[in-house]
């Protein structure tokens, strides 16, 4: 059974929300669709959430888990080249490239990345997305707000090369795709497994801001001159049909002229840092992609191939959609349709720029049905054992006033009755005993957590093993032999951290150290180092001896 699903793409001055029919492995199926205005400034608050409301209302569409896209303005991505080391390594590179990389700290963002192609070069390629916590959590605090629950953030120009692949399956060579929207214009280069995306701040407002300034009218005004007469002018000696027409199509121009050197810049940024080839072909999609004469002015200037993007060449749409409107609509659909395929299918990059405590929130969720089903399973065994206690009573009180009527007749019974008494006191001596071997277990759990604590503190550092000594047969263990390693590499940058901070201790005298913040191993020499060396000049052996801490107190933490 194919399930129902929700789209927003969510544009600078607009927004795309769509509801699909997805079935695994299957294409989804359009089934409706709408869109509302944010206006030509920075939307307000609640407005996103306004406007999601009006589409489902005036749409009927109902709610469904939502997939949504944020605009590539909100968004840094990078593209990073790392050697290829192990998985665990890789992730720490990663992550430092983000620190380096992103310019926020690492608190105030949301970041995801996926590994592009192979390492079989001796290079593994990444790729990183990151953006303001605080501006994803402000949209989906609005679409919670409109009803709506998400289920993957992910971002327009990633949407955008899902749906391309998807839907031009036999691409080849290098591709340019041009998304040219109102505040801005992605550019997504494709060419085998490589991508790459830049934001433009030249698109549709732009022009619209000129033709306000040129004639003097208001913003509103212009944009709706714009839709009605504006067209690229190929300059030279053509010519408009009147003055209005020539003066627009040359402010169109101007524009575009802006747009085509931000893409040359692009194409050689690409070729140069990305080791790309210079695009045969340059796909348009945007709303402001279908400006008559556009597809022209760039295969002139740009000597290339120039095409549309459908995003319907191999998504289907249901019967209730409007043919007519979707041909004109379909140009502005991408991303929402590359959205849709990461609920049907597994798509070639999949990022997610949730924010955890939703993530958090959602995961919880999951897991109410079983603690209602565990909180139903305690409440019938209190239950039974309440229903037990209270015949147990009744049966004891009508035992004791038989026992009271025939004690003096009864002493056989009363010894008996004490002979119980002491096998109880027997159960109750091993049911002890039982405990405290439980509480030993505990304090060598906590042991253990401590050790495992104090290596975490230190990448690239990991325990071979971890033996008891002291003790024998009667006696229990003394102490705790830790043996490991850690890479030489990654001593090498924990000691010169340490030396940047003034701390003249060695990592595996910090790393000891950092035992006596436990009050569950003995203070001073209690916790030492008995041998340090390096092994084959890229790791480093270590051992180090720590005795328990004796007293009270301790056996105290362990209960």
């Amino acid at each position: 059974m194919a399930d129902r699903i929700l789209t927003l793409n969510v544009g600078a001055s607009k927004l795309l929300l769509a509801e699909f029919s997805v079935k695994g492995g299957r294409s989804p199926v359009l089934l409706n669709y709408g869109t509302a205005q944010l206006g030509e400034s920075e939307p307000t608050s609640g407005m996103l959430g306004q406007a999601v409301r009006g589409i489902l209302r005036e749409r009927g569409i109902r709610p469904a888990p939502l997939m949504v896209a944020l605009t590539g303005q909100m968004v840094f991505p990078r593209y990073v080249k790392l050697p290829a080391v192990g998985d665990d390594k890789l992730q720490q590179m990663v992550q430092y490239e983000v620190e380096q990389n992103v310019p926020f700290p690492l608190n105030e963002i949301i970041w995801n990345y996926q590994f592009i192609g192979d390492a079989s070069t001796g290079e593994q390629s990444a790729m990183i997305v990151a953006a303001k916590v605080e501006n994803v959590r402000e949209i989906t605090a609005e679409i919670a707000a409109a009803g709506l629950d998400p289920e993957v953030i992910d971002v327009a120009p990633m949407a955008l090369y899902n749906c391309l692949r998807y839907n031009n399956p036999e691409l080849s060579g290098s591709t340019v795709v041009v998304d040219i929207g109102a505040r801005s214009t992605n550019l997504v280069f494709v060419e085998g497994e490589k991508i790459y995306s830049r934001c433009i701040p030249v698109a549709g407002n732009a022009i619209t801001q000129e033709i306000a300034k040129v004639f003097g009218i208001s913003f509103s005004e212009a944009e709706a001159l714009k839709r009605e007469r504006a067209f690229v002018s190929l300059g030279g000696v053509y010519a408009a049909a009147d003055e209005t027409d020539e003066r627009i199509s040359k402010i169109v121009r101007n524009v575009v002229t802006r747009l085509h050197a931000e893409i040359s810049r692009s194409v050689n940024f690409y070729r140069s840092q990305q080791g790309g080839n210079a695009p045969t072909q340059l796909i348009l999609t945007g709303g402001s992609s279908v400006l008559p004469q556009l597809d022209t002015f760039f295969r002139d200037k740009l000597n290339v191939e120039v095409g549309i993007l459908n995003p319907f060449e191999n998504v289907n749409f249901g019967s209730k959609v409007d043919k007519a409107q979707l041909e004109q609509d379909a140009f502005t659909m991408a991303e929402c349709v590359g959205l849709a395929l990461r609920r049907s299918m597994k798509c070639p990059l999949e990022i997610n720029l949730m924010p955890p405590e939703i993530t958090q929130q959602k995961t919880f969720n999951r897991r109410i049905p079983f603690l209602c089903l565990a909180a139903l399973g305690v409440l019938g065994s209190l239950g039974v054992w309440t229903l037990y206690e209270h015949k147990m009573a009744e049966t004891y009180t009508a035992l004791h006033a038989e026992a009271e009527s025939r004690l003096s007749k009864l002493e056989g019974k009363v010894k008996k009755f004490k002979v119980a008494q002491s096998a109880k006191a027997a159960v109750d001596e091993k049911a002890e005993g039982a405990c405290r071997i439980i509480d030993d277990h505990t304090l060598w759990l906590k042991r253990i957590l401590a050790i495992r604590r104090s290596a975490d503190k230190f990448p690239g550092l990991w325990l071979k093993s971890v033996t008891a000594v002291g003790g024998d047969a009667k006696t229990p263990p003394t102490g705790l032999r830790i043996e490991g390693r850690i890479w030489k590499d990654s001593l090498d940058a924990l000691k010169a951290k340490a030396e940047a901070k003034g701390d003249q201790r060695t990592v595996f005298e910090q790393f000891r150290d950092d035992f006596f913040k436990y009050d569950l191993f003995e203070k001073g020499d209690g916790v030492r180092i008995e041998g340090a060396r390096d092994v084959g000049g890229y790791v480093s052996e270590f051992t180090i001896l720590a005795n328990f801490a004796t007293g009270k107190d301790v056996e105290e933490k362990g209960r």
